[in-house]
């Protein structure tokens, strides 16, 4: 957390990520070149560049699209969603580079505007089958434009969480056009299977790994109130289940709650961070603060509340240990309510 915005906030990991990111990107980029100048050896170099950068940038949103739900089922790949939008900026810098180049390889050599030409050289809007693509890709590219233009916290600020929120789930828009850009376009021109083949597995990985998150999310972590005690306490897991200084999520009643080991005690608090509701529960204590993943937001423990001088805070819960089982009290305290947490004993473990 800090006090200033920076336009670009780097730190040693998002070095690391920015260098293996531009490392892969240019690879890909020199591979899928020389490929194309093997097999097609009359092909041009903008012809390559409009290919090679296509390619690129729908692939990087399939990754984009893919990070939320892998954290979800695997932490080990939270690294990737704490610097995921310096890879939506550089997927959106991809495609533009394709599109301008598109543009005026295609739409640039007449007598009428190439924006112009873009949308009235082809005019087959009343049939789907012979449904221009290229406005698919240039509505889609709009959407990733307004995306990395407003990715900065100043924006998330600016808009309040719940419209940034929603202005950038349009990335699955994007993707909808994307797809529709592809099949209506190279799928139509091009008859080998392979494409139809590629299109569908990043289709369906997508689509199968959202999917599979939900579900387990929903499996795993829906706990029913049985065998609650008079008090309203819930049995939600055992001590043992939880890390030393992690965090782990678990629904009660509807409600999301994070639980917390730390110094020999427990904590809950709500699951979701006050900045841009990011899942607390997949975070981790740094500084006697639990640490939201996705930005770094900070909250204190034993009562939600994020340490001076920032004022966010959020639902804290009782919670207590019975034998090995760890038990909780669904109904939240207000935001910034101190909660003592429970003591952990060598009975307990």
């Amino acid at each position: 957390m800090a006090l200033h915005y920076s336009l670009i906030s780097w730190n040693r990991q998002k070095r690391r990520y920015d260098r293996v990111m531009v490392g892969l990107m240019i690879t890909y980029l020199l591979l899928f070149s020389t490929l194309q100048l093997i097999l097609f050896p009359d092909v041009t170099a903008e012809t390559v560049l409009i290919r090679a950068t296509s390619t690129l940038a729908f692939l990087m949103l399939h990754v984009v699209l893919a990070i939320g739900p892998l954290c979800r089922l695997d932490t080990r790949f939270l690294p990737l969603l704490y610097n995921r939008r310096h890879l939506g900026v550089a997927t959106f810098m991809v495609a533009a580079v394709h599109g301008v180049f598109s543009l005026v390889q295609f739409h640039s050599r007449g007598n009428v505007n190439p924006l112009v030409s873009l949308f009235s050289s082809e005019r087959q809007y009343g049939s789907f089958a012979q449904l221009p693509f290229q406005p698919l890709g240039f509505f889609a590219l709009l959407i990733l434009l307004l995306m990395a233009t407003t990715s900065h916290d100043i924006w998330l600020k600016t808009l309040g969480p719940r419209a940034w929120k929603t202005l950038h789930r349009c990335v699955y828009l994007a993707y909808v056009l994307l797809v529709m850009h592809v099949v209506l376009g190279i799928l139509q021109q091009e008859t080998a299977p392979a494409y139809a083949l590629l299109l569908g597995v990043g289709v369906l990985t997508v689509t199968g790994l959202h999917l599979t998150a939900a579900f387990s999310n929903r499996r795993g972590r829906w706990l029913r109130p049985h065998s609650a005690e008079a008090d309203g306490f819930v049995p939600v897991c055992k001590v043992a289940d939880l890390a030393e200084n992690r965090g782990k999520t678990v629904l009660v009643n509807g409600e999301s709650i994070a639980l917390f080991r730390y110094e020999g005690k427990l904590a809950a608090v709500s699951n979701r961070c006050r900045h841009q509701n990011g899942p607390l529960g997949e975070g981790k204590l740094i500084d006697g603060c639990i640490t939201c993943p996705w930005h770094g937001y900070q909250y204190l423990p034993e009562n939600g509340q994020s340490p001076p001088p920032f004022t966010e805070t959020i639902e804290t819960y009782a919670v207590r240990c019975v034998g090995t089982t760890v038990w909780v009290n669904p109904r939240p305290n207000p935001p910034g309510t101190p909660q003592p947490p429970a003591l952990i004993l060598p009975d307990n473990l």
